[in-house]
């Protein structure tokens, strides 16, 4: 990894770059198809780029170019989403979105033929068969190796209370779970799917992807699939622990708080005043609490250990990234962030669908509910 630090300089940071994963489904049942080789087929040359394969023939990632603002990032998207909903027309499926399929079962889908992904699946066995999972990965550019890994640092502390926001899978092979975010877990059966620990420098991280290289533990840097890395392929702050969103403004909303945070981060490393050393048991308890329980749980925000409650840590978020927020002309997501407070998640929608019918009716309001446009 000859000067890997190089793809950390940016001549403009804080650039965002997102990736969304969809579901693949038959327009009548809602249940999965194996449509993505159809897919990669019959997109246009111009767009082959902006799409990509995931572990299962049902599934298919797009991904933005690199963008300037979070209404140019949000422009993509909605681009990407509606070259997938007309091919889907063509091709006899219609795409979906949650962070599990709430009724598909283990061991019933076709895997991706190819070398990556078959490195995964020989490494994974039985265990890739439970991983059913649909996430938004959110990308932002970072001002230096040395940055990313002080930023990656004291970013843990605001996992909690970034996948309570984002929760939005609730049901995993025909059931409730209990869980809100049942993606967390199913995705977290794979290795190197944890909070990533504290890193004294860069080079501290660089050494340990080169072991993990060296005993064959990975194939690739992109295998260390943690919730929160800094990428060696694009020298980004990657955020990794959404689940994936219909609503567009939801989705803006985590697009421009990960901008937010990264910036103000930044900021307070430059002033001297990032809280790096953080309890890994705690933040463990967070996570579950987050991917498990509603608003009204208590944790703990490791960087000040005041005992408060979920939907406390969240208005915490919210007063943190504010002035980073108004910097990038971004405040009305603030409207969206207590909106959610408010009136819950996508998971508790999901929850409501299930309750009002059934199974059936929540799969087909899984494809029917996804945004194309901020009109829908």
């Amino acid at each position: 990894m000859t000067n890997i630090t190089s793809v950390f300089e940016h001549a403009r940071p804080f650039t965002i770059g997102v990736e969304e994963e969809y579901m693949l489904c038959d327009p009548e049942t809602g249940d999965l198809v194996n449509r993505a080789n159809e897919f990669m087929a019959a997109l246009p040359e111009d767009a082959k780029r902006r799409f990509s394969y995931e572990l299962m023939l049902s599934e298919i990632e797009s991904n933005t170019p690199v963008c300037g603002t979070v209404s140019e990032a949000v422009g993509e998207i909605i681009k990407l989403r509606s070259l997938v909903k007309t091919l889907g027309e063509e091709l006899g499926y219609k795409i979906g979105i949650s962070g599990t399929h709430p009724a598909a079962l283990p061991g019933t889908q076709t895997y991706v033929d190819t070398t990556g992904y078959n490195w995964v699946t020989d490494q994974m066995r039985a265990y890739a068969d439970q991983n059913m999972t649909f996430a938004t990965h959110v990308h932002v550019a970072i001002p230096g190796a040395e940055t990313a890994i002080h930023v990656c640092n004291a970013l843990r502390r605001w996992i909690p209370p970034l996948l309570a926001i984002s929760v939005n899978s609730p049901f995993f092979a025909g059931k409730n779970t209990g869980l809100l975010s049942a993606r967390t877990f199913q995705f977290g059966i794979f290795p190197r799917t944890n909070i990533p620990m504290r890193f004294k420098n860069f080079a501290e991280y660089e050494k340990l992807v080169e072991l993990w290289t060296k005993t064959g533990t990975i194939a690739k840097p992109r295998h260390v699939w943690w919730k929160i890395r800094p990428s060696l392929d694009f020298g980004t702050l990657e955020f990794r622990i959404f689940d994936a969103l219909r609503s567009l403004k939801n989705l803006e909303l985590i697009i421009a708080i990960s901008q937010a945070l990264i910036y103000q981060l930044v900021q307070d490393l430059q002033k001297g005043s990032l809280p790096e050393e953080l309890s890994p048991e705690l933040l463990s308890d967070g996570l579950w609490k987050a991917a498990r329980f509603d608003f009204d749980t208590s944790l703990v925000d490791t960087a000040t250990l005041d005992v408060l409650t979920m939907r406390d840590f969240i208005k915490r978020l919210g007063e943190y990234c504010k002035p980073a927020l108004h910097h990038f002309e971004n405040e009305k997501v603030i409207d969206t962030l207590e909106d959610i407070l408010n009136n819950g998640t996508e998971a508790s929608e999901q929850l409501a669908e299930f309750k009002a019918g059934d199974m059936t009716s929540l799969k087909l309001f899984l494809m029917d509910s996804v945004d194309f446009s901020y009109n829908d």
